[in-house]
Formats: structure tokens, sequence, C-alpha cells
């Protein structure tokens, strides 16, 4: 398995992620995958220097030198064969910018290249559009030294915009007064320079605004720790107006001291959030959101991406939850020709029993996710495997899914019988699920343990079934190709929980 790491120098902080290459787990997939396995993060701010004279200031060169040498010797403990390094666009307005590049590059053996603006907004693009399933966006990424806006329609970017100021230069100018005065400066100064962008007037209600970046981070921390929210995922987060208005007042209505403070905040970022949130704020002013949707991959993200799955260079993954799912189960090593054959079993028994549970297209989702990783449980034990592919999933923070799909997922993977099934469990994500999820997994729940059953060898013997509903009963009758007396047999176990479920009798031929 090839290593790889990707070095970010950014305006707040100089950051190192590391991932695990592999090669496409399966035909079905576009390209390979990359799992992150480590990553490290130190605040050096240089952009705080080029705010004041533009230049680059020696201490800061020895600190950013220092941080990269320490940097390298972990690629080299972890066998690291290739190191991407990229250096943010704000560097392009360091006077001393060509000495400090190379004075870095000589030290550290790392070769840095400054990135144009053309280059960071389409990296920052390619990493959230291949994470996320949002069909129209718009994208906002606030730095130190500058804020990115990007839109897209239908996967396809549309247009782009980089204004010059970022959090530093915000909290330097606007010092006089409160902290609510200095709020209602910064969002007038904000909305000034947001109407000089001609084509944010005509942004469509159909289109999401989503958030990438430290800021973003954070504010969406915040906001679990404040809903006791029970999921430990920023990725794909969803903050209302309501709750982001209760978390910008209460930063505000805080002296800067006591910030840091606040539960789910770095501390590193404290002095300069509220300046965030005012550019925030000014943003879905401007364009008329009243939701964020946080993104916790972007422009390392894309690099990534990009080497593992060149064909992202071009155009992005055509089915990002797909190749999401594979990339856990090409990791953990999971047996995928029985997984899809249990997947294309599952989808089988959901159409032939539509007539009896009755459910929405939108289950079909959670469904496909815990048939592919439901056997996901036995990479960390065999026995209570169910209740280990509940952890799995649950913690998977996979792409191009809701947190309430994947909390789905896991408790039909799971199963809602016996002992498996708790619903004290259940009760901890109520805020996100609705009331007729519990009937929905109680049914998803058996379709998928009778479908696991009829690929019990593993050998692919059933190659198809049909249903009869023929009174109280259910006949069930399978294609199969050579001895499939064992996937009937344990099949029929199931049919006390089938009855519970569907209120008909099962039989199998």
């Amino acid at each position: 398995m090839e290593k790889i790491a990707i070095v970010d120098l950014g305006s707040n902080s100089v950051r190192l992620v590391l991932a695990n290459i592999m090669p496409p787990g399966s035909a079905a997939v576009q390209g390979g995958h990359f799992v992150i396995f480590d990553e490290q993060k130190e605040n050096i701010r240089l952009g705080l220097d080029l705010e004041k004279d533009g230049y680059i200031k020696p201490a800061r060169i020895t600190q950013t030198i220092k941080t990269l040498k320490m940097f390298k010797k972990l690629c080299e403990s972890y066998g690291v064969e290739k190191i991407f390094c990229v250096a943010a666009t704000f560097l392009r307005r360091a006077k001393n910018q060509k000495s400090f590049i190379e004075e870095i590059n000589a030290s550290t053996g790392l070769k840095f290249k400054v990135s144009t603006e053309d280059e960071e907004a389409t990296h920052t693009y390619q990493g959230i559009i291949n994470s996320l399933d949002i069909p129209k966006g718009v994208i906002l990424d606030i730095s130190g030294s500058n804020m990115m806006i990007i839109q897209y329609n239908r996967r396809n970017l549309i247009n782009k915009e980089i204004i010059n100021i970022g959090t530093l230069a915000l909290s330097s100018i606007f010092t006089d007064g409160t902290s609510e005065e200095q709020a209602v400066l910064i969002e007038a100064y904000i909305l000034d320079q947001l109407r000089r962008i001609p084509w944010l007037s005509q942004i469509e209600p159909d289109y999401q605004f989503i958030g990438v970046g430290g800021a973003f981070r954070n504010l969406a921390k915040i906001g679990r720790k404040i809903r006791k929210y029970p999921l430990d995922m920023v990725h794909n987060y969803s903050i209302s107006q309501k709750e982001f208005d209760a978390i910008y007042k209460m930063v505000k209505s805080l002296p800067p001291g006591d910030r840091t403070k606040i539960k789910g905040l770095n501390s590193e970022r404290a002095d300069i959030f509220s300046v965030s949130l005012s550019t925030i704020n000014a943003f879905m002013k401007r364009c008329g959101f009243s939701n964020i949707v946080v993104s916790g991959a972007g422009l390392r993200e894309s690099v990534m991406f990009n080497y593992a799955v060149p064909s992202t260079l071009e155009k992005p993954i055509s089915d990002v939850l797909l190749h999401s799912v594979y990339t856990m189960m090409s990791y953990f090593d999971i047996n995928i020709p029985h997984a899809e054959h249990v997947c294309a079993l599952c989808i089988q028994l959901y159409k032939h029993l539509r007539v009896l549970h009755k459910l929405p297209r939108m289950y079909v989702k959670p469904l496909r996710i815990a048939a592919l990783m439901h056997d996901a449980g036995t990479r960390i034990k065999f026995y209570d495997r169910n209740r280990h592919t509940f952890y799995f999933i649950m913690n998977s923070n996979l792409y191009g899914v809701t947190h309430r799909d994947i909390i789905l997922a896991s408790f039909i993977a799971q199963g809602t019988q016996g002992d498996d099934f708790q619903m004290s469990e259940w009760n901890k994500y109520k805020d996100i699920l609705l009331e007729q999820d519990l009937v929905a997994v109680l049914k998803l729940s058996v379709i998928l343990s009778i479908a696991k059953s009829l690929d019990r060898s593993l050998s692919g013997g059933i190659k198809g079934l049909d249903c009869d509903v023929l009174g109280d009963s259910v006949i069930m009758k399978t294609i199969t190709e050579g001895d499939c007396s064992l996937e009937i047999k344990d099949a029929m176990k199931l049919a006390p929980d089938f009855a519970r479920a569907f209120r008909k009798n099962l039989d199998i031929l």
C-alpha cells in the first residue's frame, strides 16, 4: 500500500496530512482510493506579516522551516513515498516570496510551488464535489488572507472570485468599539465587497451554501457541543440560521479573552473567530442563504483524489457515496463480491416486497450502505459482529451521504432483533431521525438478514428471486445454480422475524 503526504502552507497554519493509497477495489467504482491515517497542524500565521508591510519576517521563516523539518521526519518514519507541497495564493503578495520559497526548499528538501488563484479554487472545488452529493452549491472558504467564493451547478464550476482580504487583516483594521460594534462594521465592509460581485445577486433558491476551512469546522464543532449532537462528524454537518445566530450572538457577547473557553473552538483561532462569523453572516445576507453545509474536505483532499483517482483531474467522481463505501471495503479487506451479491439480493427483496413494506425510495440508500458494509464488523471480531458493524458504519465518516442515512444504515446493518437492538441507543439519535424511521429500520434489517442468509456459503448460488404475496403468506421463489440448501435453510430461520416485521408467514422455495 503506497503512502503519500500533503503539506499545505496556508496563511494561518501549515498542515500535514498522510494517506494510504489503494488501487481500485472493484470495477463498479471509478479509480483508486485513499484513506487518511495521520495529520499534524502548526499555527504559524504567515499572513499576519503580509498585512503589516508585505514581508515575511525571519522569525516566521525560521519557525516554518523548523515545522517542515518536523513534518518531513514524521513522513520518513512512516515510509512515505511521495510528498505533495502546496503553498496558498496569499504568498504571491509577499515581497520576499521568491527568497522565502527558495529558503524553505533548500533547507527542508520539500519543493513548494505557490498556487495560482485558479489552481486554489479548482482544488477547493474538487475536494468538495468529490465528497458531497450536492448538485448546486456556492462555496465559501475564509482564510487569514483572503475569501474564496465558488459557484457550481450540476458538478460544473461556473464562477469563482477571490477577495484579497481575510480574517487577519479585518481583525487588525476593525479594533475600535465593542465586539458588537466591530461586528457591525465588518459586516458592512464585507457586504460592500460582495456587492461588487454581480453573479452573487443571481443565486437561485435551490443552491446550497457550503462552508470549507477552519472557521466552518470550528463553527460545526461548537454547534455539535451545544446541541449535544450524537455524531462526532464535521463533514456534511448542517447549520441552520437559528443555530448560527445563537453561536454568533454568544461569541460577540464574550470578551476576546473569554472566547478560548467556548467548547469546540480551537484556542488558536479564538482571536479571529468573531471576524469569521461576521464575514459568514454578511455572506448569508448577501446571497439569501438560511443554512450552511460544512465540508470537512477541501484542497488537501483534492490532491489525494487527483492522485488516487486521476480521472478527477478532468471530471468529478460520478457516484460519491459508492466510491466512499468501496474505499472502506477495500481498506478493511471486505469480501467485495459477496457484499455486492448481498446488496443485489437486498434490492430485489426491497422491490418485490414493496407492496408490504410501503417505504419511500429514500430508504434505498441506507439499505445499500448497510448491505455493502454488513460484514465490516468481522474485521474487529466475529462474535458480536453486528454490533461492531454498527460502530464501524456509524464512525465511517462516509462521503456523499447525510448523517441521518449513516445512522439508519448502522441500525439496519446491526439488526433489530434480540439483544442487538437497544431502544436507549436509538433514542440517542432521535433528534436526527424521523418518527417513521424505526418501523422502516425494522423491516429493512429483516430484508438484509434474509439477503445475507441467501448467500450463506459466499458462492453466489442464488442468482435471483421472486415473491408472491398469497393471503397471509409470502412465497419466495429462488433462482439457483447448484446446491443452495444451506442458504434456504439459513434464511428460513428468519421466518419469525419476517412475520413480526411484515405480518406475513414466509416460505422459501
